[in-house]
C-alpha cells in the first residue's frame, strides 16, 4: 500500500513517524531546528492523516511491515529514524530488524506488564470517547487554558502552554482516525516488543518524566530490551517531548543521528 508523505528539508534523510491518532503534523514543533541540516520524511501511518488503513488486523507488526515496504519503495533503507509512543515502537522494530541507520524513540509502547496494560487500554479509550464526543466543540475547547488543560493532561506535562491550533489539530486527528478503536485493541492484547543487542546504528530512547500513559518504570525495560540503546529522561516532559520539550528533542534527535 501508499503511505501519504512530504519531504521537507535538506540534508541526510530522515524518517518521523507520529503515534497513535495522530498524523505528521504532531512534530511541526521541532521542523524549524531539523530540517537545516536534514531531510525530514513525515509519514501519516496507515488510517491515519491522509493514509489508507491497511486490510486485516491493526497490528504492529501489520504496520511495520507498511513501514519497511514504504522505507525500501522510497529508497530509506539507510536513513535514520525518529517515532513517538506507537511509532517510537515502529522505529525500533525497523531497527531491530536492521532497517535504517540511527534510531530514536520517544516513549514508545510495547514494554508494559500487568496492570500497566490495562491502565494504558483503559484511560485511553476512555479519553477518545470523551474527545469524540465533543468534536463539535473543538474549536472553543482548544482556546482555553483550562479545557486545554483537562484534555491533554493524559499527554502533556503542561498542556495550558501548548498552541490552541496545534491542540486543535491534534483533537481533531484523534477523533477522525478510523483505525484507532482496532489499533488500540491490538496494541493491548497483543505481544510485548522485541528486543536486540544488534542494530544497525546508534539507539536513544527518550522519556518523559511524567508521563501518565506508559510510565516512567517501562523506560528501564526497553533499554534492557536494547542494551546498546543510550536513556535520556525529560524533565517536565508527559507522553509527547517533542510538545512539551521541543528545542530538547531536537537536541536529543541531531546528537543521536549526529
Amino acid at each position: 500500500m501508499s503511505l501519504h508523505f512530504e519531504r521537507v528539508g535538506t540534508g541526510p534523510p530522515l524518517l518521523l513517524v507520529h503515534g497513535l491518532g495522530a498524523n505528521m503534523r504532531t512534530w511541526d514543533l521541532v521542523l524549524p531546528a531539523l530540517r537545516g541540516t536534514r531531510e525530514l520524511i513525515l509519514v501519516d501511518l496507515p488510517g491515519h492523516g491522509r493514509s489508507m488503513p491497511l486490510a486485516g488486523r491493526q497490528t504492529v507488526v501489520a504496520y511495520a511491515d507498511a513501514l519497511a515496504s514504504f522505507v525500501e519503495s522510497q529508497g530509506l533503507v539507510t536513513a535514520d529514524l525518529a517515532g513517538s509512543s506507537v511509532g517510537g515502537r515502529l522505529v525500533l522494530e525497523l531497527a531491530r530488524r536492521g532497517i535504517g541507520r540511527h534510531c530514536v524513540a520517544l516513549d514508545p509502547g510495547g514494554f508494559w506488564r500487568g496492570l500497566e496494560i490495562r491502565w494504558f487500554h483503559w484511560t485511553l479509550a476512555a479519553s477518545i470517547r470523551l474527545v469524540r464526543l465533543l468534536r463539535p466543540l473543538h474549536p472553543m475547547l482548544s482556546r482555553h487554558v483550562f479545557t486545554r488543560t483537562l484534555l491533554l493532561a493524559q499527554l502533556s506535562a503542561r498542556p495550558w502552554l501548548l498552541s490552541p491550533d496545534l491542540v486543535l489539530g491534534e483533537l481533531r486527528s484523534l477523533a477522525d482516525t478510523r483505525v484507532f478503536d482496532a489499533t488500540l485493541h491490538e496494541l493491548a492484547r497483543g505481544p510485548l516488543q522485541e528486543g536486540t543487542s544488534r542494530t544497525p546504528g546508534r539507539i536513544t530512547i527518550g522519556w518523559g518524566r511524567g508521563d501518565h500513559l506508559l510510565l516512567p518504570p517501562q523506560a528501564e525495560r526497553a533499554q534492557a530490551a536494547f542494551p546498546r540503546a543510550r536513556l535520556h529522561w525529560f524533565g517536565r516532559c508527559g507522553h509527547f517531548p517533542h510538545w512539551d520539550q521541543p528545542a530538547e528533542t531536537a537536541r536529543v534527535i541531531l546528537e543521536t543521528v549526529g
